[in-house]
């Protein structure tokens, strides 16, 4: 398939697109039990492109099955770190070599402008290596007490990894859940997002040539409330890690508590960029802008609500607007673009009610539709919002897409109020170049992560998450090793046995009952 008659300028279609997606199961791909299918649509136009295999309870049943037979009865989380390092590392090496081409997808299927989604490609393949690196580096801790006991961690996999992803750079998140459950020799089960499914197919290709054994790998399509519950709820799964709404994580929560499963969630966010009078204006214009309207506004740690000290907010709001007018919207193929297409029509429709409640609570100064020449698809000019009361719900509820709300403050209380004055505490932003006010107010943020004086650039040996309503436990780094296996203390006695004895002792003889504790 080539570019359409509409032209280069208007639509562009990858050649070689699949005529159907199918599940990935045990080695083989393989339709529905049932034979159900699901429209995955094109951003640009909203029409189907490709039907993908709707997975139910039955396709979930089957690829738990080989899952499970693959890491009790397979080779992989039997060998050495070394030995899985090195798949890893060819998994990168694949991912990096066909960068453009996953871009193109990627782009394609999620509206996502191709710049953007060749780093997303680039980073999914850093994921990997660095997980690679990391379980061959591995130390666990060990404990002496001279001449009396040793005692060591010993670290194992723990079974069937349930991995549901969200579609935001799909394949990145992918990659960032797939490399350390992988390093760490548990088998998998991925159910990505039902919008996004094009690059997630791709996987299965990519692990077979690097030599991941078979059944290590098992991916199911399908919606949420289906394939998701039933992987959620199964029994053989023992691990659940979920990225995507805040309101999800809730059933999850609620369905995996009988058995006791362990939950990593990253959740919503509606994170606070704070500027203060002091700060480099410029650079928090620049990143502020960048740090909303990036990724098509769909990233859960998107500043979307910006706080100005008074004595710079009105000249802070009119370059703002301006430079936001600036932002080029455009077809996601095109370099030039900076804000492609929303992914969903169901999304461009909750984006564009959050604009007109907004126009009813607070001062549009920039963005608040269509941009010209787009009459299809599912296009949002970068929207600003100005003088946005802290209870208003353009300040209060997740948009996830190119939509910003900023709001004035007299004081660092003020600040510090209207940071956490809402349900979310994912990331925080704040400008200053007052040194103490920097870590003093960073700290005082309800907020899994802090930027000072920074964009979103996350080492990758830093923990990821959030707090309240934005996530449950951590990954990132050792966080990511610690969630993927079980840690065994193994205690060995050095001396003669210290043991309390029962049963042996005569009335006069005395009982070491009450001796110390070796520690």
């Amino acid at each position: 398939m080539t570019d359409t008659d509409t032209s280069l300028a208007t639509r562009h279609v990858p050649d070689g697109l699949p005529t159907r997606i199918q599940h990935y199961i045990d080695g083989e791909f393989v339709d529905s039990a049932d034979g159900d299918t699901f429209d995955v649509l094109d951003p640009v136009t909203n029409e189907t492109y490709v039907q993908a295999a709707a997975g139910k309870k039955a396709d979930i049943d089957r690829a738990v099955a080989a899952a499970r037979r693959a890491f009790t009865e397979g080779p992989w989380p039997r060998m050495l770190p070394r030995e899985r390092s090195r798949v890893l590392h060819r998994i990168a090496d694949i991912v990096e070599s066909r960068d453009a081409r996953l871009a193109e997808l990627e782009s394609f299927d999620s509206g996502l402008p191709i710049t953007q989604a060749l780093g997303q490609a680039r980073r999914a393949a850093e994921n990997f290596r660095f997980f690679a690196d990391l379980i061959v580096a591995q130390a666990d801790d060990a404990y002496k007490v001279p001449g009396r006991q040793m005692n060591y961690v010993n670290r194992k996999p723990i079974g069937v990894a349930g991995l549901i992803t969200p579609w935001n750079t799909p394949f990145m998140l992918e990659s960032w859940k797939l490399g350390p459950a992988l390093a760490t020799g548990n088998t998998v089960v991925l159910k990505p997002a039902e919008f996004t499914p094009l690059s997630a197919s791709l996987w299965a290709g990519i692990f077979e040539e690097a030599g991941l054994p078979q059944g290590v790998f098992n991916l199911v399509n399908g919606l949420g409330e289906d394939a998701g519950d039933a992987l959620v709820k199964h029994p053989d799964v023992p691990l659940i890690s979920f990225t995507g709404e805040s309101r999800t994580g809730q059933l999850i929560f609620g369905n995996a508590a009988p058995f006791l499963k362990g939950l990593s969630m990253e959740l919503g966010g509606k994170s606070p960029a704070v500027v203060f009078a002091d700060a480099d204006l410029e650079a928090a214009i620049d990143a502020t802008i960048f740090g909303v309207f990036s990724l098509n506004g769909e990233r859960c740690t998107a500043g979307s609500r910006i706080l100005v000290e008074r004595a710079i907010y009105d000249e802070f709001v009119a370059r703002y607007a301006a430079q936001a007018d600036r932002v080029v919207v455009g077809y996601p193929h095109d370099p030039s673009t900076e804000v492609g297409a929303l992914v969903h029509p169901e999304h461009y429709d909750k984006v564009m009610s959050y604009i007109e409640i907004g126009k009813g609570e607070a001062r549009l100064v920039a963005g608040g539709g269509r941009p010209d020449g787009f009459d299809a698809g599912n296009f949002v000019r970068p929207t600003v919002f100005a003088d946005v009361a802290p209870d208003a719900r353009i300040f209060q509820e997740e948009i996830f897409g190119p939509v910003v709300a900023i709001t004035p403050f007299d004081s660092d209380e003020e600040a510090l109020q209207l940071a956490n004055g809402v349900k979310y505490g994912l990331a925080a932003y704040v400008w200053t170049n007052d040194l103490k006010r920097a870590h003093n107010f960073s700290q005082a943020i309800e907020a899994g992560m802090v930027w000072l004086n920074s964009n979103n650039v996350r080492d990758l040996r830093t923990p990821f998450g959030g707090v309240k309503a934005s996530g449950l436990g951590h990954e990132g780094g050792y966080r990511s090793i610690d969630f993927y296996t079980d840690q065994q203390a193994v205690h060995i006695t050095l001396g003669p046995a210290h043991n309390p004895t029962f049963g042996k002792a005569a009335a006069h003889e005395p009982n070491d009952l009450d001796d110390p504790d070796p520690r």
